[in-house]
């Protein structure tokens, strides 16, 4: 009685499932598909095909190549409008681009010291304008970028701390964002598909509430500027 009561909602809740909301779920849970989808650079129909068996097994029954094909041009309609409308918006917008080159990153681990040995570092950067600082903690660890003509001066100051990693040759780019950055959800995601895409490797991202920085390679710095910039050619 148990099995056949359990049976019955299963049947029920299946039941009540669309094959639209069950695409949905299905595209949403995989990003570059469904950016791709949303810029219409994907053939529906043979994604359907693709997708029908995964599909069929949710809802526990078969279903028509065309049912989703419908229900995927209604999404990628709806996700054209929705991802990049306020998207493309507020990226057309964005602000001032700097580069830097010559940069080391250090990775530390979080002691009771880093804290202060950190401090002395800043009195060292603040000697010379110059220079590029930047640092983000964790919880277990901490990480700090710097010119490369301050490594000696940071291996001193931290020669007693945990290093983890040490990269160098690194370039950053810092990006200043429209204000309405804020409000519009997807800006961050739609920056970093573009640079994944070109298979740009991301050593550290660095955010404030209007501008971002990323850390790159040397030899990777002029793609990822060229990306960043055709954003807003878009």
């Amino acid at each position: 009685m148990i099995f056949i009561t359990i049976s019955y909602f299963c049947a029920k809740y299946n039941a009540m499932k669309t094959i639209s909301s069950v695409v949905e779920n299905y595209i949403k849970k995989k990003p570059f598909l469904q950016s791709a989808l949303a810029q219409g650079i994907i053939n529906l129909t043979s994604l359907s095909r693709f997708i029908k068996p995964e599909i069929e097994e949710i809802l526990g029954k078969d279903i028509r190549n065309g049912a989703i094909v419908m229900a995927l041009k209604r999404l990628s309609d709806d996700l054209e409008f929705r991802a990049t409308h306020k998207i493309v918006k507020v990226l057309k917008n964005i602000g001032e681009i700097t580069v830097r080159s010559s940069l080391t990153d250090y990775t530390f681990l979080v002691s009771d010291t880093v804290l202060e040995n950190q401090t002395l570092l800043l009195k060292e950067v603040n000697k010379n304008k110059d220079v590029f600082y930047t640092s983000s903690r964790g919880v277990n660890e901490m990480n700090i970028v710097v010119s490369g003509s301050l490594n000696d001066t940071v291996e001193e100051l931290f020669k007693n701390e945990k290093c983890t990693q040490k990269a160098e040759e690194l370039s950053s780019i810092t990006v200043k964002l429209p204000a309405e950055n804020v409000s519009v959800p997807g800006i961050y995601y739609f920056i970093f598909q573009r640079l994944a895409w070109e298979g740009i490797v991301l050593y550290e991202v660095i955010s404030t509430t209007n501008e971002f920085t990323i850390i790159v390679d040397e030899e990777q710095v002029d793609q990822a500027f060229k990306t960043i910039k055709g954003l807003k050619e878009l």
